[in-house]
């Protein structure tokens, strides 16, 4: 929705307004509508806290930030939503206060004022917030259950600095930052992102999802900023119910999800990819609101319908009797690169890939169509198994605990379905490995980079599948996805919403027993049984699992393959800044040139990762530093 900025400390009055205004200035993009910035000297320490709006919910300028209470106590700059905003101004409204506006913003500030860090628990929405309370000399940070909204923050001996973006931070701190090798090898050899505070910047860092942070003003630059966890996913299940009513309870809880995700006073879209969790979402939409046509249905296509689910596309609409908006997403391989480095800037740090790519391309035609609010199926296949590997984990875990029979049967019907399986592949699995199952791979890590060799364990370890779920949920999966949805979306001032990460749904789903999730060789059972009155069959029975396809393994052995020659040649800022081994890479490329086409043990994900580094750190080369 928005982009935050806010700076603490001792730098000067005119120092702190001016900074805080530059942060501001750089993400326009998250907020083109409006701008705000308040500035004052607190207990001593210099004040400027902003806000870059996207307006979403009351247009007028009555909603813009920062806004204060009533009183000029309390000053709020936020971004996100809070969909539950009519529930909670009712409850408020009960207990006397007094509205001005008619959004979520006022509301939220209310709520803090009168419940404090109870209201948290209250919330249902994304968000990312500074409150500052002028008189108890107090700022109170907090972030969403999931991190579906962004918080930086990085602090020394001068101050704290407060942002929805890190390249807002990095060109008002007057400093340089090291790659943080930790974050940079999680991201080479495992392809995880955001799984930590840790930034690629030593020393910036992610406010943690589910956390806030109350601190009074004199201690910031005198003490590091204390979180407190106000959420963790639940891992048992609470209510005993039948699976007729669990599923009748999946189905209800889904529905207000989306019911109250569209909430809005601007257009709003639903993205269908054609799988089941896009779908599920639009024969909701279709079901709460039948007769409101300006809900638009959004699909990425490719230029020739290889690389794409039109079919799939195609039954839903005609099931739901819907137009689709079909967005040809077609651009040629000599641009990929000039396209990975543009969107590089906009996430900050290094993208997953061609995917984020896609998406920022979606993003700007949504913007075109004039699209401003978008539902996704994010997080699905995270809260009901949808993932090849919870099968492995399944078995893993049933075999473990002497079940053999029982894993025998769950294999079998996966087998008989043929769902999951035929679709594994070694370089999809291998990061799921032990070393000794796993092919030797040439180490094209700089110097800087060698000494830290800690890997994140992917396995259970010694959990369950359920608290399998809640990890990808907290650090492994989910984070770097709803990372890259927001900086591709905000990029064209777009606003994604999660109708699979709400709470409620997220609080029933994870700590159900596995056999609700894979079952008789499907995955996300109890979400085909909930949608199957309102999908067709073969949407809701859909055996395969497919995404937009992006032809990396083409691209890179074909059309790709002097441009990464040149590329190789080149100097390289990873290289001097010890990260990147250029000339071990330019041998790994060789060798996947050398593989077939199809197969072979280097992926086209082990050649994407150094070049998406080595691109990133040309676009950010002036804020880094050996």
């Amino acid at each position: 929705m928005c982009g935050l900025a806010c700076l603490f400390g001792n730098f000067g009055p005119e120092r702190t307004r001016q900074s805080v205004e530059r942060m501001l200035q750089l993400q326009t993009h998250r907020g083109p509508d409006s701008s705000g910035l308040w500035t004052d000297t607190v207990k001593g320490v210099d004040v400027a806290v902003g806000l870059r709006r996207l307006k979403i919910l009351d247009l007028s300028d009555a909603a813009n930030q920062p806004m204060f209470s009533e009183d000029g106590r309390f000053v709020l700059v936020f971004n996100g939503e809070i969909y539950n905003y009519v529930e909670l101004r009712l409850q408020l409204s009960a207990a006397g206060i007094r509205f001005r506006t008619r959004g979520d913003t006022e509301v939220l500030l209310q709520a803090l004022i009168l419940w404090g860090p109870d209201a948290l628990s209250r919330l249902n929405g994304m968000w990312a917030f500074t409150l500052l309370d002028r008189v108890a000399g107090e700022v109170f940070l907090s972030r969403d259950r999931f991190g579906i909204k962004p918080l930086y923050t990085y602090a020394d001996e001068r101050g704290l600095f407060v942002s929805s973006e890190i390249k807002a931070i990095l060109e008002v701190c007057s400093r340089k930052f090291r790659v943080t090798p930790s974050v940079a090898n999680a991201y080479l050899y495992q392809a995880l992102l955001h799984a930590d505070r840790a930034t690629f910047f030593a020393g910036i860092e992610e406010f943690p999802a589910g956390h806030f942070a109350k601190t009074p003003i004199e201690d910031i630059a005198k003490k590091p900023v204390q979180t407190q966890r106000y959420w963790t996913i639940p891992t048992t299940v609470s209510d005993s119910l039948t699976e007729n009513a669990m599923i009748e309870s999946v189905r209800a809880t889904f529905l207000d999800s989306v019911k109250i995700r569209l909430r809005s006073d601007v257009p709003v879209g639903v993205l269908l990819s054609g799988g089941t969790d896009s779908s599920a979402i639009a024969a909701a939409v279709h079901y709460l609101e039948p007769f409101r046509g300006d809900i638009k249905l959004i699909s990425a296509v490719g230029a020739d319908g290889d690389c794409d689910e039109h079919p799939f596309i195609n039954a839903v609409g005609n099931h739901l009797d819907c137009p689709i908006e079909r967005v040809v997403l077609d651009y040629p391989p000599a641009k990929a690169l000039a396209l990975l480095s543009e969107v590089s800037w906009f996430n900050d740090e290094p993208i997953i890939g061609f995917p984020a790519v896609a998406h920022y391309l979606l993003m700007r035609q949504a913007s075109d169509l004039g699209v401003t609010v978008l539902l996704s199926g994010q997080g699905a296949d995270e809260i009901l198994c949808g993932y090849k590997k919870y099968l492995g984990f399944y078995l893993q875990e049933l075999i473990s605990s002497g079940r053999w029979l029982s894993a025998g049967r769950v294999l079998q019907g996966f087998l008989r379905e043929g769902t999951v399986l035929p679709q594994f592949s070694y370089h999809e699995a291998k990061r799921y490995l032990p070393s000794w199952l796993r092919f030797p791979a040439l180490d094209v890590r700089g110097p800087s980079l060698r000494d830290d060799n800690q890997q994140v364990r992917f396995g259970l370890n010694g959990g369950g599948v359920v608290e399998r779920q809640a990890v990808d949920i907290e650090k492994l999966s989910v984070p770097a996805l709803v990372h890259y949805e927001d900086r591709m979306s905000m990029a064209v001032g777009r606003e994604i919403r999660l109708p699979f990460l709400d709470y409620r749904l997220v609080s029933l789903l994870v700590p159900l027993p596995v056999e609700f999730k894979l079952r008789a060789g499907w995955t996300k059972w109890i979400l085909r049984r909930a949608m199957e009155p309102m999908l067709p069959k073969e949407i809701v029975w859909r055996r395969d699992k497919q995404h937009f396809i992006i032809p990396q393994h083409q691209w890179f052995h074909r059309k790709l393959r002097e441009e990464m020659r040149k590329l190789i040649e080149s100097e390289w800022v990873s290289e001097r800044l010890g990260v990147i081994d250029r000339r071990k890479f330019g041998m790994l490329y060789e060798a996947y040139l050398r593989q077939p086409l199809s197969s072979g043990r280097i992926g086209a994900k082990d050649i994407l990762a150094p070049v998406t580094v080595e691109l990133w750190a040309r676009r950010f080369e002036r804020f880094l530093s050996p």
